[in-house]
């Protein structure tokens, strides 16, 4: 017992000194105590850690989960704290072997289903909404909702958009997200709506400068990430879309829905517009959603055939 007591306070003070967050080093050793608990449970008998093998390890994640129902990120964070465990015991005790839970698989998530999105009424819903905005707000947050549903831009990205970042003509435009995430910079077109919102915005605007951010808060200063989200929380909120938990997000991903709608073979033109590094993350708006799945088995000749 003081051994295994020893040892997780010397794994805690590793943690400290490679500067952990403190939810992240508590969450470590929770999962540890939990894996102690189990193991006294398992052997009937306090037995050091070290002593504990990589059947045992995979018996546990087993028991989390078909026993305990640990849902797929519950069960690899526990793995993740018992391998990380033991590759310090290893390490500070020299050994020359592979440690237990080295070997050890974490659960594989099942692909993502179709992220949800608004549906048309509730876009109209969203912009009529944020068209009628108090206090002089409307041209900028109906600005703002179009800049989100036609471009599928980041909150993080917005913030950071200057008045040079633009360029709107009669017939074309286009934004620069000069630092996306991952620091990647790319190049979104814009279409007849967003430009015109954009304008009408731009117009509401004295004096005008290159290094000017886009989006302005009621005082006159830079949005800010939280600033952005609390607007469209509010707008959505107003426009009483309930059906799902609607954000600054959402709106992105009815961009790309309705983007892959009307371009059905255009996925990596997706990838390119959204900034992502993968087509596997872009592929998630190709899979089908529960509600599409329901349906379909609700429409398979099966379903209409009855017992005699």
């Amino acid at each position: 017992m003081n051994q295994n007591k020893n040892s997780l306070t010397e794994f805690e003070k590793s943690l400290i000194r490679q500067d952990m967050a403190d939810h992240t080093i508590q969450g470590y050793l929770y999962d540890l105590h939990t894996f102690k608990v189990w193991v006294k449970d398992f052997y009937q008998t306090e037995i050091d850690l070290s002593q504990v093998t990589s059947s045992d390890i995979r018996a546990y994640r087993d028991y989390l989960i078909k026993i305990k129902r640990y849902k797929v990120a519950s069960t690899n964070r526990s793995i993740q704290a018992i391998k990380r465990f033991y590759a310090w015991l290893s390490l500070s005790t020299n050994s020359k072997e592979e440690h237990a839970a080295k070997n050890i698989r974490f659960m594989r998530r099942n692909k993502q289903t179709k992220p949800t999105v608004l549906t048309n009424k509730e876009v109209n819903d969203l912009l009529r909404v944020a068209g009628k905005s108090p206090h002089g707000l409307a041209k900028r947050n109906y600005a703002l909702v179009q800049l989100f549903l036609q471009s599928g831009i980041r909150v993080g990205e917005v913030v950071q958009l200057q008045i040079r970042d633009l360029l709107i003509q009669e017939r074309s435009g286009h934004l620069k997200v000069v630092d996306g995430k991952g620091h990647k910079s790319r190049v979104i077109p814009l279409n007849a709506a967003v430009r015109r919102a954009l304008n009408s915005y731009l117009n509401t605007r004295d004096n005008l400068k290159p290094e000017d951010h886009l989006i302005f808060s009621k005082r006159g200063s830079p949005q800010t990430i939280r600033g952005l989200q609390k607007i469209i929380q509010a707008l959505v909120q107003r426009a009483n879309i309930t059906r799902i938990a609607a954000s600054a997000h959402t709106l992105r991903h009815t961009f790309a829905m309705n983007y892959l709608k009307a371009n059905p073979s255009a996925l990596v033109a997706l990838s390119t517009l959204l900034g992502h590094d993968s087509l596997d993350t872009t592929a998630i708006y190709t899979q089908s959603s529960m509600e599409d799945l329901s349906d379909s088995i609700e429409r398979s000749d099966l379903n209409f055939m009855e017992e005699e």
